[in-house]
């Protein structure tokens, strides 16, 4: 089986081969995207003749990049043959760096994953050794995979922070005017390409999770930060140079906290995973009571203790902490409200595991502050895809870029 069709330089094919190679690519775009399909309609979606695409479905056969899934009903005459994508044709691979942990997934050609492994060890800091230790990672999960790594057509790595279109992350791993996606892709000999963890998630739920027919979408990515993807038309909104979302540095507080940005008085800087963990913190050394104190130390407690509190204690200090922090982002969520007027808005991220408690507040501030012609369309859900949203996106992210769709 070969894919290199896909990849092949055209300039000097000539115009009968040009067109089979194009038709080809079109061809597996289609089956891709859109699913299984008989010769039929995919000769009137090409405009090419049956014969030739029944010779160029023949020939895609036989490299084994789509296959033959059998026939369909009709109310008379030949049940035509329905083809679709072989799933072992290519795959694509999506990596979510998170602060502790990496998260990482293979997805078929058909769309669907076949592997993934959420939370390996991975202690994220702004290191040459950091990096190299991400790229062992990635390296090691391939080779476990059993997966040909000529077959994995892209890579996808999810970072927080500020990234633009060139591939530069410029909030980890800037070390030389070389751009990121480089570096990593001759790290792990696959054609890589760097995303915001925040856009990667909204992706991955609008292609996978609780996204069924909208176009205007919000994702709201409350973690450690807190960040904002946007699907506005039924895509991804990068702004000029890829930095749009950068809603958690947003100066709306009159506190003198420094921000992760350096900057004081941004919404992360109340409004977080973060904020979270510094406001218990101060609370329980101020005498507050919490089930945390018998778990850990208090400069040792973190944010997954603190879910956890709450998840399997019901902890009273934290539920009233998460409450309050669901009441300020409501607040500033009626004003993506007012500006976006969008059909949905999803709650995503670490925090999205105790959306019962931060939810109630949030969409209460959101009615309170927001204009009521524009409110009253929105709907709010959590994520569906929760951890994994991530690294579906990821997926999503390089087979749009491998079909040059992005």
């Amino acid at each position: 089986m070969s894919i290199s069709f896909l990849y092949n330089n055209t300039e000097d094919l000539a115009l009968s081969a040009l067109k089979s190679l194009n038709l080809k690519k079109r061809l597996v775009k289609g089956l891709a995207y859109s699913g299984e399909n008989t010769i039929p309609n995919l000769s009137k979606e090409t405009g090419y003749s049956i014969p030739t695409v029944t010779k160029i479905v023949g020939d895609l056969l036989e490299e084994h990049i789509i296959q033959d899934c059998g026939k369909i009903d009709t109310s008379g005459g030949r049940r035509p043959s329905v083809y679709g994508i072989n799933p072992d044709a290519f795959y694509y691979l999506g990596v979510e760096v998170k602060r502790r942990a990496v998260n990482i997934g293979l997805q078929g050609a058909d769309n669907k994953n076949i592997k993934t492994v959420e939370n390996i060890p991975f202690l994220l800091e702004n290191t040459q050794e950091a990096l190299s230790c991400l790229c062992d990672i990635i390296n090691i999960f391939i080779d476990d995979s059993g997966i040909d790594r000529i077959k994995i057509v892209g890579a996808c790595v999810n970072l927080t922070g500020r990234i633009n279109k060139d591939g530069f992350s410029f909030s980890y791993f800037c070390f030389g005017e070389t751009p990121l996606s480089a570096v990593i892709g001759s790290k792990i000999r696959i054609r890589t390409y760097i995303e915001n963890d925040t856009r990667a998630m909204t992706y991955g739920e609008y292609n996978d999770g609780v996204v069924k027919n909208e176009q205007d979408v919000l994702f709201i990515n409350i973690s450690w930060g807190i960040g904002l993807g946007i699907v506005a038309g039924g895509r991804l909104y990068y702004g000029k140079s890829g930095y749009s979302g950068e809603f958690g540095h947003t100066p709306v507080f009159g506190n003198d906290i420094i921000c992760q940005c350096g900057k004081k008085g941004c919404l992360e800087t109340e409004v977080s995973g973060w904020a979270l963990e510094r406001n218990i913190r101060e609370k329980l050394t101020n005498g507050a009571t919490s089930v945390l104190t018998s778990l850990k130390e208090t400069e040792g407690i973190t944010l997954e203790d603190i879910i956890c509190a709450v998840r399997e204690h019901e902890d009273v200090l934290v539920i009233e902490a998460i409450e309050e922090i669901g009441e300020k982002l409501g607040r500033y969520l009626a004003l993506l409200v007012n500006i976006f007027n969008p059909e949905l808005m999803i709650i995503g991220g670490t925090l999205a595991a105790v959306s019962d408690y931060m939810q109630l507040p949030m969409q209460t501030a959101i009615k309170r502050h927001s204009l009521n012609i524009v409110n009253q369309d929105v709907k709010f859900k959590t994520s569906a895809l929760g951890s994994k949203a991530g690294i579906v996106g990821a997926c999503y992210i390089v087979r749009d870029y491998f079909f040059n769709v992005m």
